[in-house]
């Protein structure tokens, strides 16, 4: 099934609606002209609804409603990709690319027919098919090869995507409609993060380069609190929730730690700022240590290596689940991931010790 100028419109990271694009001969030299007014004021509202708060399921649902004018909707996610590069802001290009994924997520979710998500899934190359057959007493919607399940599950650490929950015949995972339409929210934003890298700075008209620096002034507090919000520059041990203090102890003293423990701890510490090279003679203890391969493990974790994604670690629910929640009752209180307790307990003993 063909994807229609409708379909363009809601979904214009695909390949066909870029070769829709080429298609109009639009000109960069030439947006500043009358004719792409309308292209260009929706960029911006692209850009403005990234940047905003209120992500909800209906917002992303209202934009439906623009697919009606596709010549504009289609040409316009392209010029707000480059309006986002071009503002040369980590804040906005990282709002702007998981609100396009979300959004797309959500829209996918509502399609009635699997085969215009067959079609969106085959824009990434996927090996995917639909699934009309039972499998173990289940109904599932699509098969999907197990390359592309892995290359989309790397940053997701709760237990109903571990694979071993998941029916894998002959090379194929099974999932729902839901499963697959979270699985293109990570193709999209990956794709969408790669046309923003630092290389990608297109020569914008005059006019479209100072609509960027407005919004770039209008959101600058948001970008600047976001910035306070991430994690002080040294690190803080005793900030750490009690699951990390317990494995980092262990580490430190050479004992034995789990496969999930390992990768839990070293995630934590190399998104709270810890440096790879560190990470590594943390382990140095271990009787089993191995300084390729742990390496290896440490930059893949802190993406210098593979998809160059930095991983999180797992939630406090998936930790409890792998017996590695040295806390008896609760997630340590109202938290439910180590890295917002961490953020949260820096700023707590940062304001003791300054009202001391």
């Amino acid at each position: 099934m063909a994807l229609t100028r409708s379909d363009l419109a809601k979904y214009p990271f695909t390949l066909d609606a870029a070769e829709f694009v080429k298609l109009l001969d639009l000109r960069i030299e030439n947006l500043e002209s009358d004719d792409y007014k309308p292209i260009v004021e929706r960029a911006e509202e692209r850009l403005r609804k990234a940047l905003s708060d209120d992500w909800t399921k209906a917002e992303y649902s209202q934009l439906l409603e623009d697919v009606e004018i596709p010549d504009v909707e289609i040409p316009s996610f392209p010029l707000a990709v480059m309006m986002a590069a071009a503002s040369g802001n980590e804040y906005i290009k990282r709002r702007y690319a998981l609100f396009e994924a979300k959004r797309a997520y959500e829209i996918i979710r509502m399609e009635e027919k699997l085969e215009k998500i067959l079609e969106i899934a085959r824009a990434f190359d996927w090996k995917v098919r639909i699934v009309t057959e039972k499998v173990g007493g289940r109904k599932f919607d699509f098969a999907l090869s197990l390359r592309d399940f892995l290359r989309n599950t790397g940053r997701f650490h709760e237990k109903e995507w571990k694979l071993v929950n998941k029916i894998l015949l002959k090379g194929e995972v099974y999932l729902t409609k839901h499963e697959v339409s979270r699985l293109l929210q990570e193709e999209i934003q990956r794709r969408i993060e790669r046309r923003l890298n630092p290389e990608f700075r297109p020569s914008l008209p005059e006019s479209i380069l100072e609509r960027v620096e407005r919004l770039k002034q209008e959101y600058s507090g948001k970008a600047e609190k976001a910035q306070l919000q991430r994690y002080p520059d040294s690190v803080v041990n005793e900030a750490f929730p009690p699951c990390i203090s317990q494995m980092y102890g262990a580490a430190k003293s050479g004992s034995h730690l789990s496969h999930i423990e390992r990768f839990a701890l070293t995630s934590f510490l190399l998104n709270i700022g810890m440096k790879p090279e560190d990470v590594i003679n943390l382990f140095r203890s271990s009787a089993d240590f191995n300084e390729r391969m742990t390496r290896y493990q440490v930059e893949h974790i802190s993406g210098e290596r593979g998809s160059r994604t930095r991983y999180v670690p797992p939630t406090c629910e998936t930790l409890k689940t792998h017996g590695v929640c040295p806390v008896a009752e609760g997630f340590c209180g109202r938290f439910r991931h180590p890295l917002i307790y961490y953020r949260k307990k820096t700023g707590r003993l940062k304001s003791e010790s300054t009202s001391s």
